[in-house]
């Protein structure tokens, strides 16, 4: 048996997306083997690699399909319950990854994010976190630095985008946009490691070394007394006695 290697697709790129680009997305849920609140959803999340943590995540993956990053991927986890708590005793990143899920069954199925009717709300109402897997959205991406050196930087979502946005119905056609960076602040360096000019990163600077022994300067020594005056030699004694 032989494997024809020819038709293979080549290996994509390390490159990103561009910050700021419009895409339609499709996300695909990734089991992380702990069982969730719903019924509908055993297996289906993920624990925090923090030791302790009761924190739990859904794990994305998310495919563009369509436009000219079509078959292009990113990562990305959602906290659905543990961590930091609000006054109420709600998980916060809870709260933070609820508003996305709603904002994405909005630009899924076209919905007013104002509209409140019956049947609006009814289409908001999952079984459990299981029947967001394959949904299809549009959204706006960025490029978030890496904290770690040892890392790439990588892409997430940085909004869903919504029905009304002028966007909106471009993206979910397909359509190639120009991307549209979002404003961030740059960080900021670590303190004593100012960048040059050309780039690279400036010695902290130090406090002046004492002067070593070799380098102090040397004592004025003291006045000496006049010599006495010459005495001269004695006949027929060497001469380097002389003086």
């Amino acid at each position: 048996m032989t494997f024809d290697m020819n038709d293979a697709e080549l290996p994509r790129g390390t490159d990103l997306i561009p910050d700021g680009s419009f895409v339609k997305l499709r996300m695909e849920i990734r089991k992380g083997g702990i069982d969730g609140a719903s019924p509908f959803d055993r297996e289906l999340l993920k624990a925090a690699k923090t030791p302790g943590s009761d924190v739990r995540m859904l794990d994305c993956e998310f495919t563009v399909v369509a436009g000219p990053h079509s078959k292009r991927k990113l990562w990305q986890s959602f906290t659905v319950a543990g961590g930091k708590v609000d006054e109420q005793g709600v998980s916060i990143g809870w709260k933070i990854s609820k508003g996305m899920f709603r904002a994405m069954i909005d630009s899924a199925l076209g919905l007013d994010p104002h509209d409140m009717s019956e049947a609006a709300k009814a289409k908001r109402i999952l079984r459990g976190l299981a029947d967001l897997n394959g949904i299809t959205f549009a959204a706006k991406l960025r490029v978030e630095p890496a904290n770690d050196p040892r890392y790439g930087d990588n892409n997430r979502i940085d909004r869903v985008v919504l029905p009304g946005e002028a966007e909106y119905p471009r993206i979910m056609a397909g359509e190639a946009l120009a991307p549209q960076p979002s404003q961030r602040a740059a960080r900021q360096p670590a303190a004593g490691n100012t960048p040059s000019a050309w780039g690279g990163t400036a010695a902290p600077a130090s406090a002046a070394p004492a002067a070593r022994v070799w380098e102090r300067p040397a004592a004025t020594p003291p006045a000496q007394p006049p010599a006495p005056p010459a005495q001269a030699p004695l006949a027929g004694g060497p001469t380097w006695l002389n003086g």
